[in-house]
């Protein structure tokens, strides 16, 4: 569920934005900001080269962003697909141990 409009809407009783959901959407705009973040500095450092020649992007530096974008993109996908079986691997295991 997204609280920015991305995904479905749960229908508010009273209209009006509770505490948690506030809470709930400044945590989803930190996650948001965190991995545009490392998507930039990853990328940056991989494709762009340190001596600045010219003011626009070479047609190599664009190429190479919009592969590391992609691969960026693909690898926390397939991450999180894998993180998701393992958890639903774990929890029809018998879930936690108790201590």
């Amino acid at each position: 569920m997204s609280f920015l409009g991305r995904g479905p809407a749960a229908p508010s009783s009273a209209g009006s934005l509770s505490s948690e959901r506030v809470e709930a959407a400044i945590q989803e705009v930190e996650l948001i900001t965190d991995v545009f973040n490392r998507i930039v500095s990853s990328c940056h450092s991989k494709c762009i080269n340190q001596r600045y020649l010219d003011g626009e992007l070479s047609k190599g530096e664009s190429v190479c962003i919009d592969r590391c974008v992609a691969k960026f993109f693909d690898a926390n996908k397939k991450m999180g697909e894998k993180l998701q079986a393992m958890g639903a691997s774990a929890g029809g295991a018998g879930g936690l141990t108790s201590l």
